[in-house]
């Protein structure tokens, strides 16, 4: 029996344009590979009673939420025809503008590729362990389930 892997999802602070350049430009070897999907979730200026967001700060149970993660990507993997997948989530402070959520799936097609993006970030935002916690430019806040 093998023993699972759960891999680390969490980057401390916005994922960066070159960490997702980098993650894309790591898969042209992969010649197998005929389809990506991406989805990146990035920090809107909400205006709530009459606040504008100005940053997120997230936190998580991380061992909770990284084994939430392993289910729901082992579940992806078991649905769709995928050849590879990456989740990357911020932890800690992230501005407007920024990229919070990271989403990569790879498969032969278009169609898993796809599919298995927006059923994965459609199960992290309605299970994964993750708060956000809305800061506003005048330095009020307000916590909530996260919802990238």
């Amino acid at each position: 029996m093998s023993e699972k892997k759960v891999k680390k999802v969490f980057v401390d602070g916005p994922i960066s344009a070159q960490f997702i350049a980098d993650s894309i430009s790591k898969h042209s070897t992969k010649k197998e590979i005929g389809a990506h999907s991406i989805f990146l979730g990035q920090i809107r200026n909400d205006v709530i009673d009459n606040k504008e967001v100005a940053a997120i700060e997230y936190t998580s149970y991380e061992e909770m939420a990284n084994e939430k993660f392993y289910e729901i990507r082992e579940e992806a993997f078991s649905l769709y025809s995928l050849t590879c997948m990456h989740i990357y989530h911020s932890l800690g402070l992230v501005k407007t503008g920024e990229i919070s959520l990271f989403v990569f799936t790879s498969s032969v097609h278009r169609d898993d590729a796809i599919k298995a993006c927006e059923y994965i970030v459609n199960r992290i935002k309605k299970e994964a362990p993750v708060w956000g916690k809305e800061i506003f430019d005048n330095n009020e806040y307000i916590w909530k389930k996260s919802e990238v």
